[in-house]
C-alpha cells in the first residue's frame, strides 16, 4: 500500500511538472514540440479548438490505443494521467502567466522540464497518456530504447511543421525534442549503480579470475572466443565491477599480465546479486 501511494504520487509529480512545461513554455511560444503538445500545436490553425481541449481529446484517444496494445493494467495505471494531466494543463492556462522568455530558451526549458515530467510518469510504469504511449508499444514489442523512440516520433512530429510554419520554427521544435529525450534518458536511469563492463582477454585468465573472485568479491563469466588474426582459440573473463572497484581490478590484472587487451563500457542498467535493482521499462 505504501509503495502504490508513492508512485502515485510521483506519478502526480511528473503530471505537474509536464503541465507546467507545456503550459508555460511550449504552447505560449508556440514551439514545434513532440508529445501531445505538439500535434495540439500542428492541428491548431485547422481545428476550431482551444489547444487545451485538443490535448484533451487526443489523450483519451491514444488512452484506448495504449489499452489496444498494452493491457488492462497499463490502462488502470495511465488513465489517471489522462485525465489529469490535460485538466493540470487547462488550470496553467486559465491561472498562471507564462514568462516573456526568447522561444530558444522556452524550447530548452521547456523540454528539458516536459522530459522529466515525462520520465518520472514512465519510471513508475506509467504513461502520461499522450505521445509516450506510441514508443512505450514499440519498446513492448521491440525492445527498442524508450528515450529513442521518444526522440525519433518527436522530431517527426516536429518535421511536419516545416510545411505550415518554417523551418526556424522546426529548427528551434528540434531542441526540445533532444532535450526531451535526453531528459527522460537521465530520469529513467537515475538511481541506477553506476558500474563498469569490463572484457579481459589475457593467457593468465585463470589466475586473474581467480583474484576477482576472492579479492572483488564479483562473480565472472568465462567466454570462449578465438583470435581473429591468428585463430587461437582465447579465454575471455566478462565482469561488472562498481566504479570504487574498477582500479582495484586493474591491479589484479596488472599484477597478472600487463599486456592483457581489457575493454571497459561504462553502465547504470545492473541487476541482480550484488548490485541495486533499478526500475526496468
Amino acid at each position: 500500500m505504501v509503495k502504490f501511494v508513492r508512485d502515485l504520487l510521483i506519478v502526480l509529480l511528473g503530471n505537474v511538472i509536464l503541465a507546467l512545461a507545456v503550459g508555460l513554455f511550449l504552447l505560449p511560444n508556440e514551439i514545434l514540440t513532440g508529445g501531445i503538445a505538439g500535434v495540439a500545436i500542428l492541428l491548431a490553425p485547422f481545428v476550431p479548438l482551444e489547444s487545451g481541449t485538443i490535448v484533451m481529446i487526443l489523450s483519451l484517444v491514444l488512452l484506448v490505443v495504449g489499452w489496444a496494445f498494452l493491457g488492462t493494467k497499463f490502462m488502470l495505471t495511465t488513465i489517471i494521467s489522462s485525465f489529469v494531466y490535460p485538466s493540470l494543463l487547462m488550470l496553467v492556462q486559465e491561472f498562471l502567466e507564462a514568462p516573456n522568455v526568447d522561444p530558444l530558451l522556452a524550447s530548452l526549458y521547456g523540454g528539458l522540464l516536459g522530459g522529466v515530467g515525462v520520465g518520472l510518469v514512465i519510471k513508475m510504469g506509467s504513461s502520461t497518456g499522450g505521445m509516450d504511449i506510441p514508443p512505450l508499444i514499440i519498446h513492448r514489442l521491440t525492445g527498442f530504447d524508450v528515450s529513442k523512440a521518444v526522440m525519433i516520433i518527436d522530431a517527426l512530429t516536429v518535421g511536419f511543421g516545416l510545411w505550415i510554419y518554417g523551418i526556424e520554427d522546426v529548427l528551434v521544435g528540434l531542441i526540445s525534442v533532444y532535450t526531451t529525450s535526453l531528459a527522460i534518458s537521465k530520469v529513467l536511469t537515475f538511481g541506477g549503480t553506476r558500474a563498469k563492463s569490463v572484457q579481459i582477454i589475457s593467457d593468465n585468465y585463470s589466475d586473474i579470475n581467480k583474484d576477482i573472485n576472492t579479492i572483488l568479491e564479483r562473480g565472472t563469466t568465462i567466454i570462449d572466443s578465438k583470435g581473429g588474426y591468428t585463430d587461437e582459440p582465447r579465454k575471455m573473463i566478462l565482469v561488472v565491477v562498481s566504479d570504487k572497484e574498477y582500479q582495484k581490478l586493474i591491479d589484479i590484472i596488472d599484477r597478472h599480465d600487463k599486456e592483457a587487451f581489457v575493454i571497459v563500457s561504462d553502465t547504470t542498467d545492473v541487476h541482480g546479486e550484488g548490485f541495486s535493482e533499478i526500475v526496468r521499462i
